[in-house]
Formats: structure tokens, C-alpha cells, sequence
């Protein structure tokens, strides 16, 4: 296995992980609190949503031409992978508070109580929010496998690692049946935002016509870069005399 299929396969991996864990904080909180019926049929309803998007927007991608279709993918890389980065960059720095998926379950069984109890059989607040939450955080999984997938020709490889980490998150947390809130997930999304920028800047100048010196083996140097300048702009966050960072209201995405 080359090294680009490595770092893709663990990129999605990562990524996929992550989402699922913010998934699951959701569904375990109105399933918990209100109905797992309910609740398991709106994450049912989501999943085959999601299988609907990727069975669209599959074969669409891979029918791009390969410079066109790196070009795209790298934009789309960069876009979500800054986006992942800043974020990441500012909890390291203490200019935003990291995420707590102990809070988040919280906050999410507190909206749950406040809605009232369930009448009949079937609930729409649970089945409403965990189709939600499994669709918004989907979303992001189906892109990022997708992607990757697509520009390598490896999307076999790309969405086994997707359904490798969503299955891991969901058995362990069927297993605990609690948040997986001692996972390093401020870590892993540091560790993604670094890999899909790399990505996105290394397939995105490949689209655009440029060569890289030394081929594939340049996207290492692409990586080590953008991890040092990461960490570099959090020191220096870091550093500086700011406020108090703002707690983290987000239930949903990066």
C-alpha cells in the first residue's frame, strides 16, 4: 500500500471517528431521556439518506477528469481542512474551549427533559434529532470519504475506513452506554485539519498543473509543513494576553 492510500485511509478514519462520536453523543441523549425506538429509527432514517448522497455523488466524482477532479477535491480539502485547522488551533491556544462531549450529553439530555415527555408510541423530538444529528455529522463522512476516495480511485478503501471507525464508536458506545468522552477527540481533529490541508494543497496544485519535486514522497514535506506552522500560530496564540476562552456551545460539526 503506497503512502498517499495509507494517509488516506487513516485521514478517513480519524475524521469519520470523530463525527461518529459527536453522532453518538446525540442519539444517546434523547435515547437515554426520551425514546430509543424513536431515536433509533430517525438515526435508521438518516443512515439511508446518507447511503442515497453517496450513491449520487459517487459516480458523478469519479467521472471528472483526474486533473479536474484533484482540483476540485483540493479546494474542497482546503475549504473543510482550515475550517477543521483553525478551530483545533484555537483550542490549543486556550482561545476556545475544547469540546466536551460530557457537556454536550448535558446539555442535549436538559433540551430533551425540557421538551416534555412522549406521548403514544412514537416520539418526533427523538427521531427529529437524532436523524439531525446523524445526517449533519454523516454529511461530513460521506465527503470526506468521497473524496479522498475519488481522487485516489480508492473509494472501496476510503469507505471501508469510514464503516471501520463508525462501527468502532458505535459498539463501544453501546458497550458503556455513555458519551465516549475520554476519547482525545481535540487531538484527533488537530491531527485531521493538519492531514486534510496537506491533502488539499498537495492535490490541489496537482490539479492545477504543478509538479511536485520527489512525486508523492513531497506530500510528507506538505504535512510536516503545515503541522509546524500549526503549532507554531497556537504558541504564539498561546503566548499573547487574551480573554478567557468561550465555552464551547457547538453540538454539531468540527
Amino acid at each position: 500500500m503506497s503512502g498517499q492510500a495509507i494517509g488516506l485511509a487513516v485521514s478517513v478514519f480519524l475524521a469519520c471517528a470523530v463525527e461518529a462520536v459527536e453522532a453518538l453523543t446525540i442519539v444517546l441523549a434523547v435515547g437515554t431521556t426520551r425514546s430509543w425506538r424513536s431515536a433509533l429509527t430517525g438515526c435508521g432514517a438518516a443512515v439511508i439518506a446518507l447511503g442515497a448522497t453517496t450513491a449520487i455523488l459517487g459516480p458523478s466524482l469519479t467521472s471528472l477528469p483526474i486533473d479536474t477532479l484533484r482540483l476540485v477535491v483540493g479546494g474542497l480539502l482546503l475549504v473543510f481542512g482550515l475550517q477543521w485547522l483553525r478551530k483545533a488551533i484555537l483550542r490549543a491556544a486556550g482561545l476556545k474551549a475544547v469540546h466536551d462531549e460530557d457537556e454536550i450529553y448535558r446539555e442535549e439530555v436538559a433540551a430533551a427533559r425540557a421538551a416534555g415527555l412522549p406521548h403514544g408510541g412514537f416520539d418526533p423530538y427523538s427521531f427529529t434529532i437524532a436523524f439531525k444529528g446523524v445526517l449533519l455529522e454523516g454529511l461530513e463522512v460521506v465527503f470526506i470519504a468521497l473524496t479522498f476516495g475519488a481522487n485516489q480511485h480508492r473509494i472501496g478503501l476510503a469507505a471501508a475506513a469510514a464503516v471501520a471507525a463508525v462501527l468502532l464508536v458505535a459498539v463501544v458506545g453501546v458497550a458503556i452506554h455513555a458519551p465516549l468522552s475520554r476519547v482525545p477527540e481535540n487531538a484527533m481533529k488537530f491531527s485531521v485539519g493538519v492531514m486534510l490541508t496537506s491533502f488539499g494543497i498537495f492535490w490541489g496544485a496537482e490539479g492545477a498543473g504543478a509538479d511536485w519535486p520527489g512525486g508523492d514522497a513531497a506530500l510528507l514535506g506538505v504535512v510536516a509543513s503545515v503541522l509546524a506552522f500549526a503549532l507554531l500560530l497556537a504558541r504564539l496564540f498561546r503566548a499573547s494576553p487574551v480573554e478567557a476562552p468561550v465555552a464551547e456551545t457547538e453540538v454539531v460539526g468540527a
